[in-house]
């Protein structure tokens, strides 16, 4: 009897810790969630990849992966912070120029027609509900103080996983920020963070809406959402689009592959720039993030003349060497004879000129 006293106790405080510490977010409630109910890509109370999609959890894969957590690799992170190219301002031009700037992982400025876009701004040092604990990031800080940014027309988010939504980010810059551009289910978040309801706006597969001048789409991704241990799949996850009257700009968020690549290059392509995600993968979870030679095909599939890899350089979320991913993308992008960028964090690409980087910085 005690022990049910004692176990119920320990869940009751689980439960409150997770209801009012701020870093998990928010859900929609069971009424919101009831407006999802109708769409294709929703069932069951989650949201549903557009092929099944296994995240096995077996006890092979969990022996094998505790076995390699325990394993010694000095590889797994740089031995001293990577460089840098510091920005001492947010220079915005008064030219009609597209410019791209990687902060590392996925994080990334867009300049495109005369707008300021931050997409997926994790800004902290630790990709976790728990900034004391984690991996730090590797380049030691970031290429500019957050103060500094000027004015944000919009935010856009391809799903609520720590690597992407950081809450302490989010607090810094919510005030410099005019519009916040999420999949469904992500407004919750921000809702429960300060934002203002009316500048979230949020989106479904296949949205296709005008903002400020520019022709924004919404489109698939493979992978999955969760903040906690109760809200996994209860929002969306999406890649995303971005056309002026003179630039197409693809951003895969986090994904395995899947057709959907060639779904969006038949109805999109081609593109100037692709932002491909390449990094923290491994074959036991590669339905949901692609490996190194898939990023290629991917890439080939939405048409895209210039690859940029994403989702590496900044935290170790996976087994495999730090420098792997760009190692491996950059050898399948020469063997099918295309163009890959290389940028160092804070590195300015002018798309307009094409102007983009392809230094071997990390060795």
């Amino acid at each position: 009897m005690l022990f049910i006293i004692i176990l119920l106790v320990v869940i009751m405080i689980a439960y409150l810790f997770m209801n009012n510490y701020p870093h998990f977010g928010k859900t929609y409630s069971k009424e919101k969630q009831q407006t999802f109910q109708q769409l294709e890509n929703y069932q069951n109370g989650k949201f549903q990849n557009q092929i099944p999609t296994s995240m096995s959890t077996d006890l092979r894969t969990t022996y094998t992966m505790l076995r390699d957590f325990v394993k010694s690799n000095p590889n797994r992170k740089p031995s001293v912070p990577i460089p840098m190219t510091n920005m001492k301002k947010f220079i915005l031009s008064d030219q009609d120029e597209a410019k791209i700037t990687w902060f590392g992982h996925s994080a990334v400025h867009i300049e495109i027609d005369k707008k300021n876009i931050l997409v997926d701004p994790m800004f902290g040092n630790v990709p976790s509900p728990f900034p004391q604990f984690g991996g730090k990031r590797y380049s030691g800080g970031l290429p500019f103080e957050i103060a500094d940014l000027p004015v944000i027309d919009a935010v856009i988010l391809s799903h609520d996983h720590y690597d992407h939504l950081d809450y302490g980010t989010i607090q810094k810059i919510k005030h410099k920020v005019n519009h916040f551009i999420v999949p469904l289910g992500v407004r919750g978040h921000l809702e429960r963070w300060g934002v203002e309801t009316d500048k979230i706006s949020e989106h479904n597969w296949w949205d296709e809406f005008s903002f400020e001048g520019l022709t924004i789409a919404c489109t698939p991704a493979r992978h999955f959402s969760g903040r906690s241990l109760t809200d996994r799949n209860a929002s969306l996850w999406c890649s995303w689009i971005i056309i002026s009257n003179q630039h197409k700009i693809f951003f895969s968020g986090d994904s395995g592959y899947a057709s959907h690549f060639k779904e969006i290059g038949e109805k999109y392509g081609p593109f100037d720039v692709a932002l491909m995600e390449c990094g923290q993968y491994d074959e036991r979870w590669s339905a949901i993030h692609m490996l190194p030679e898939e990023t290629v095909q991917a890439f080939i599939d939405v048409k895209g003349e210039v690859l940029i890899p994403i989702h590496w350089g900044a935290f170790t979320l996976a087994f495999h060497d730090w420098y792997d991913p760009i190692e491996r993308v950059l050898k399948a992008a020469k063997q099918n004879n295309l163009i890959i960028a290389t940028p160092k964090i804070g590195e300015l690409m002018n798309i307009s000129t094409k102007e983009f980087p392809t230094s071997i910085w990390w060795k």
